[in-house]
C-alpha cells in the first residue's frame, strides 16, 4: 500500500469538511486506488500549526480546531514551525492551498506552490489567487518537474469545469466565456428586487452565512474578477491577471432600479465576461447587466452559479449550479487528490 501525504495550507470551512472527507473515503480509496491518505502538515493563520511526517490524527485535529486553537499543551502534533518552513522542509508528496484569497498578488500562496512543484511534488488548490495571477508560470514548472497540478474548486466549487476541458473538449478551441460566479452579489441583487434595502440584504446574507463581515470583495466585483481570470487562464491561454480586468460592482444599485428593469422584463446579474478577438488577444470583463427575464441566467439566483463557455467545436456549453455547500468545495478538492493517481 503506498502512502500519499498531504500538507494543508489552511483548515477553514473547505479544509475541515476535506478532512472529514478523507476520514469518511480512506477505506475506499484504498479499495480503488491502493492508497492511503496521510494527512502530515495542517498549517493555519490563527489557531496554531500541527506536523507530524508518520500522520496527524485527524479527529482529533478537527476536535482541537473546534475548541479553538491547536496548542502545545493540547496537541501532540504542535509545532512551532511555520507555514513556510513545512513548505520548505516538510515531509509531504501534496501541497493542499487552502488559504484565504490575496486578490491583490495571490501570495504568499503561489509562492508555496511554486517552491512544492520545484521540488517535484503535486499541488491541489482552492485558493483562485495563484491561478489568476499566475496560472502559465505554475503550469509550465508543473510540467518540467514531473509533478501536478490542479484546482477544480477555484471556480463554482466541485463543479468539474477544468475536468470538462481535459476530458470531453479536446482540442476545442474556447472562444468566449460568460456567467454568474459570485453567489453573495448574485444574492444581495435578488433581495434589493424583492424589495429590501441594501443593509437588510446584507444583515439577511450574514444570517444565512453568505456575506462576510466584510462583504467588500464581493460587492466591489474582486471574486468575481479572480474567476473569471482564472477561467481565461485556464480556458483561453489568457495570460490575464485582475489588475487587467475592467471591473464595476454592484454598490450603488438601488431597489428603484431594479424595480424599474423588473417592470421592463429584465434583472441584474453581475456578469464575467472572456473573449477573444480576432487576433487572438483575450479581454475580460466583470459588471452589472440587465438580462433578459426569460433567460437562463434570470433563473440563477442565491448561492446558484452559471457559466457558459463557447467552444470552434462543441458550440456553446452552459453548466449551472444550484444552491451549493461546502461540501462541494471540499468534493472539488478531494477529486484534485484522486486525479494524482490517474
Amino acid at each position: 500500500m503506498e502512502e500519499v501525504r498531504l500538507a494543508f495550507m489552511g483548515f477553514g470551512n473547505v479544509g475541515r469538511a476535506l478532512a472529514q472527507m478523507i476520514l469518511d473515503k480512506r477505506a475506499q480509496v484504498y479499495s480503488r486506488y491502493g492508497k492511503r491518505l496521510v494527512v502530515t502538515a495542517i498549517a493555519t493563520g490563527s489557531h496554531g500549526n500541527l506536523y507530524n511526517p508518520k500522520g496527524i490524527d485527524l479527529k482529533a485535529a478537527l476536535k482541537s480546531y473546534e475548541a479553538g486553537s491547536f496548542t502545545e499543551e493540547n496537541d501532540a502534533d504542535w509545532t512551532e514551525d511555520s507555514a513556510d518552513t513545512i513548505v520548505y522542509c516538510g515531509e509531504y508528496d501534496v501541497l493542499v492551498e487552502l488559504s484565504p484569497l490575496n486578490i491583490r498578488t495571490g501570495q504568499p500562496a503561489a509562492n508555496r506552490i511554486k517552491q512544492a512543484l520545484k521540488m517535484k511534488k503535486s499541488a491541489v488548490s482552492a485558493n483562485k489567487g495563484p491561478v489568476a495571477w499566475y496560472y502559465s508560470d505554475l503550469a509550465a514548472m508543473a510540467q518540467a518537474r514531473g509533478g501536478k497540478f490542479f484546482f477544480e474548486s477555484t471556480v463554482m466549487d466541485g463543479t468539474p469545469i477544468f475536468n470538462l476541458r481535459d476530458n470531453c473538449l479536446k482540442l476545442c478551441n474556447v472562444t468566449g466565456i460568460e456567467g454568474i460566479l459570485n453567489s453573495t452579489t448574485n444574492f444581495i441583487l435578488k433581495a434589493l428586487e424583492d424589495g429590501k434595502t441594501y443593509e437588510q440584504a446584507l444583515e439577511e446574507g450574514r444570517a444565512l452565512g453568505m456575506v462576510e463581515a466584510d462583504p467588500s470583495m464581493d460587492v466591489d466585483g474582486w471574486d468575481a474578477v479572480a474567476k473569471i481570470c482564472v477561467l481565461a487562464n485556464v480556458l483561453m491561454n489568457a495570460n490575464l491577471h485582475p489588475g487587467l480586468v475592467q471591473r464595476q460592482g454592484i454598490a450603488g444599485i438601488t431597489a428603484e432600479q431594479l424595480k424599474d428593469a423588473r417592470g421592463r422584463g429584465k434583472t441584474v446579474k453581475l456578469m464575467c465576461r472572456a473573449k477573444k478577438d480576432e487576433f487572438g488577444r483575450v479581454t475580460a470583463s466583470v459588471a452589472p447587466e440587465e438580462i433578459d427575464a426569460a433567460s437562463l441566467y434570470a433563473t440563477v439566483d442565491g448561492s446558484s452559479s452559471a457559466v457558459a463557455v463557447t467552444t470552434d467545436l462543441m458550440g456553446k456549453l452552459t453548466i449551472v449550479e444550484h444552491e451549493p455547500t461546502i461540501i462541494q468545495t471540499a468534493y472539488g478538492v478531494f477529486q484534485d487528490i484522486l486525479r494524482l493517481f490517474s
